[in-house]
């Protein structure tokens, strides 16, 4: 099994719900994502997917979320915009997007963010 992975950086707000403490008020995060895809097979290059196609496929979720309040934007109007929501929303979009222009040769491992340096959120099926 091969596998890849790329980090990006988004900047945003969000507030928990049905939570007590200092997350509960809005505030913001320099957040990053580490999405890893495994696979099989390489394509004729060589390659399980271009690192730049990977960062493309990222993009379309960072640039919805991206100086945005994240409580704001669905599918977070009503789930919590925790790093665990984060992670599965980046999973689900980034597999989605890809199931469709690999043929589903290349899937998404797991997904990974950082809220800060030190505390990240992990999801993978």
């Amino acid at each position: 099994m091969y596998e890849v992975t790329v980090e990006d950086t988004f900047a945003a707000g969000h507030y928990l719900r049905n939570y007590k403490g200092k997350c509960e008020n809005p505030h913001g995060h320099n957040y990053k994502v580490r999405v890893t895809l495994a696979g099989k097979d390489l394509d004729k290059a060589g390659l399980l997917l271009d690192f730049k196609d990977l960062r493309d496929v990222m993009k379309h979720v960072i640039e919805r979320l991206d100086h945005q309040m994240i409580n704001e934007v669905a599918p977070f109007i009503e789930l919590n915009p925790s790093a665990e929501n984060l992670a599965k929303y980046f999973y689900d979009e980034t597999n989605g997007k890809l199931k469709s222009t690999t043929q589903g040769r290349v899937f998404v491992k797991d997904v990974t963010i950082f809220e800060t340096d030190t505390t990240t959120a992990k999801y993978s099926e």
